[in-house]
This record gives structure tokens, C-alpha cells and sequence, in this order.
């Protein structure tokens, strides 16, 4: 399990599809949101603001957030906490960072604004699987998902 072992920020970006923002409105209701359209890069994360309006009122009210990220085939991940601004549209700020994001949603989603992430601390996500059969590696893991969810291996 050595190389599985050091599964990093990175990896996790490279193979989970979506990532899930969790805010907290004015009222303290916690929320968790799906977002498709995301970039990490260094202590920053930043997510398209597609048809996000209540993840960007809840971040204007209270800016802590933490984002999950998750393979579920390798069933590892991280979640990624710190604290988000709203970056918009027309600021010098957004152009410095939507390229990235605009090259994922294509013309089909416009960017209203961009949720970036100052990430202070990342924290490993791991499928209880990992700690009771510490002999199976990634490749196991993949394939037993892929049997959990019906899903045929290519």
C-alpha cells in the first residue's frame, strides 16, 4: 500500500468529478452543495458560480467553508477548509482566475462570479474499507466499487 499511502491533494483533483461546498446561511443552517466546474491550484481553490446563489449568500453572511472532494472508485479524498470570497465578475481578480474554469464549462455555462477558496487546512477522506483491509490497493478498491455500483470495468 506505499504508493496508495501518499494520495495527495492533487490526486484527489486529478480523479474526483465533482466537489461539494458546504456553507452556512445567516441563520446557521449548514448546506452542502454540488459544484461540477472547479480549479485547484496552490493554497487556492476556486469554483464557477454557475447557479450558485445560495452558496454565495451564505459565504457573503459566513465565509468559512469546507469543500470535499472524493474519488469514489479509489473511495479516498479530501476535504479542504478555509475561507471563501466572492470574487466578481468585472474585478481584475475574476479575469486572473476564471481561465481555468472557462475552459470547463465551455460556452454553454456562463461564470457570474468566482468562490475562492484561501485553504488553510486539508484533510485526508478515507473509506473505512482502507482501514480494515490495509493488504487491498487502489486497483482493488476500483474494482470492488466498480462491482458495488453494477458498473462493468472497461
Amino acid at each position: 500500500m506505499s504508493e496508495d499511502a501518499e494520495w495527495t491533494v492533487a490526486d484527489t483533483c486529478r480523479h474526483a468529478v465533482l466537489c461539494w461546498l458546504a456553507t452556512v446561511d445567516r441563520k446557521g443552517q449548514p448546506s452542502v452543495s454540488p459544484k461540477e466546474i472547479w480549479h485547484h491550484e496552490g493554497d487556492s481553490f476556486v469554483i464557477a458560480d454557475i447557479a450558485s446563489a445560495g452558496s454565495i449568500r451564505a459565504i457573503q453572511t459566513h465565509p468559512r467553508v469546507c469543500v470535499s472532494l472524493i474519488d469514489v472508485f479509489r473511495e479516498r479524498g479530501h476535504k479542504l477548509i478555509g475561507a471563501a470570497e466572492i470574487i466578481e465578475d468585472g474585478a481584475s481578480r475574476f479575469e486572473a482566475l476564471v481561465p481555468p474554469l472557462r475552459e470547463k464549462a465551455g460556452p454553454d455555462f456562463p461564470i457570474r462570479n468566482v468562490i475562492e477558496v484561501r485553504v488553510e487546512k486539508t484533510v485526508p477522506i478515507l473509506a473505512p474499507s482502507w482501514r480494515f483491509f490495509p493488504e487491498r490497493d487502489a486497483d482493488e478498491h476500483i474494482r470492488r466499487s466498480r462491482e458495488t455500483y453494477g458498473m462493468r470495468s472497461r
